[in-house]
């Protein structure tokens, strides 16, 4: 076991809470993406000499070449497939069709992850109630429902269930995780519909109600031929892995088979590019920017991550974490306010070093209770600030560039988070863990 010293664990730090902070603080120096490459950069270089002069130049090659190339590809597959899919029209924004449009996203988020399903669907969500004044709470409640709690069903959903799925979690054990995930999206759903019911017939106006009533468009969705793309990914994330391909798994196959699930997906983000029209791009505001920010801020992450979780798989019994519900409040707790993905490699690590329990169930080499406890707890809580999950800053964006006037970051912990998601996170760990 190689020994980390702990001083080695202060560019991870600097890392996060650049992520954490920096926006904050200096936000239009921040929105320049190569200025977070530099900040990425700036504190791998560093981390990549310690480890290399070190003797852990492999781990940092796993952890580049085995988690951060095939994490990157599959959210930029997703990417370039969910950008290639329009979806317009203004139906009537009565409290039962905005639901439905939060639900139909929050079903669509475990297949197509959480920020192609926030992307799909936040502009249509605006577009629909345009014509309505009180629209925040439908904001709040879409960030939570589809860009976060929906995902985790599948490892295509939220970025640290496919680092879970990369360290050995079955595709299909996610579903494990559907009578959490029915009882939060009913609840949150039920909430969101109970409280839009009185916006939309004790508070809006009777002017901006006939306004909408009068203004409709039917539903049109363009780019069909992406459904048949993300299906391709599905498949691909499912089937073209060491459980069905052993060689994949081999260390001396040659790289193409090694990586051949994203050479597979390269493959299909550019025939959804070439075969997709380029007025659906422009009509969903397609930009390559926020995918290349996530790539450069993750060579940031995964480099420096490296160290951390050396260090965390030789003292995780120092820890005190052996219990499923301390895994959940852990694991939510740092995804609220840090990157949910390396929170999520961080605890598997620390449950690893773990003794297993005599009769315990493994998945991913821990206990799979507590494989469940992490998962749950990095999506979830990914929702409960603006900075735990990389769609919630997004759909801000776009509703403020639609002039509705979003919550600061505070506001929304305040106002949405602590009140609402939080009492119903705790009664989940109660009943589920």
């Amino acid at each position: 076991m190689h020994q980390i010293e702990l001083w080695a664990l202060i560019p991870f730090a600097l890392m996060l809470a650049s992520i954490a902070v920096l926006p904050l603080v200096a936000e239009h120096w921040w929105e320049n993406n190569l200025h977070k490459l530099y900040v990425a950069l700036g504190l791998a270089i560093p981390t990549s000499i310690y480890l290399v002069l070190n003797d852990m130049g492999s781990n940092l090659e796993h952890q580049m070449l085995f988690d951060y190339v095939p994490f990157i590809i599959l959210l930029g597959a997703l990417f370039v497939v969910t950008g290639g899919i329009h979806i317009c029209g203004d139906i009537q924004a009565r409290p039962i069709n905005n639901t439905l449009i939060m639900a139909v996203g929050f079903l669509l988020a475990s297949f197509i992850g959480t920020t192609g399903a926030a992307m799909l669907m936040i502009r249509l969500l605006i577009e629909v109630n345009q014509q309505r004044k009180y629209k925040v709470h439908t904001i709040l409640f879409f960030i939570a429902l589809v860009a976060n709690c929906g995902g985790v069903l599948t490892p295509l959903g939220d970025p640290p269930l496919f680092l879970l799925y990369l360290r050995g979690a079955e595709f299909t054990w996610f579903m494990n995780l559907m009578p959490e995930w029915m009882f939060v999206g009913v609840i949150l759903l039920a909430l969101y519909f109970f409280i839009d019911q009185f916006m939309y017939y004790r508070k809006e106006s009777t002017v901006d109600i006939m306004a909408d009533v009068h203004e409709k468009r039917p539903i049109k969705i363009s780019g069909l031929i992406n459904i048949i793309y993300l299906l391709g990914i599905i498949l691909s994330v499912s089937f073209l892995n060491p459980s069905y391909i052993p060689a994949m798994g081999d260390h001396h196959a040659p790289l193409y088979v090694r990586f051949l699930r994203e050479i597979v997906l390269v493959a299909i983000g550019a025939m959804s590019w070439f075969t997709t029209k380029k007025s659906i791009r422009l009509d969903n505001k397609y930009s390559w920017e926020p995918i290349i920010e996530v790539a450069y801020l993750f060579i940031g992450i995964f480099v420096t991550m490296t160290p951390a979780l050396i260090y965390l798989n030789a003292h995780a019994a120092e820890l005190g974490l052996t219990e499923p519900w301390q895994f959940f409040y852990a694991s939510g707790f740092l995804s609220s306010f840090l990157d949910n993905s390396p929170t999520a490699v961080a605890f598997h690590t620390v449950a690893q070093g773990l003794p297993a329990a005599s009769g315990a169930v493994l998945e991913a080499g821990i206990d799979a209770m507590l494989l469940r406890a992490i998962a749950l707890g990095s999506v979830f809580f990914g929702a409960m600030t603006y900075i735990g999950n990389g769609p919630n800053f997004m759909v801000k964006a776009i509703a403020e560039q639609a002039g509705v006037n979003m919550p600061s970051f505070f506001g929304y912990m305040i106002k949405f988070s602590l009140v609402v998601l939080l009492p119903i996170y705790i009664v989940a760990q109660l009943i589920f863990l």
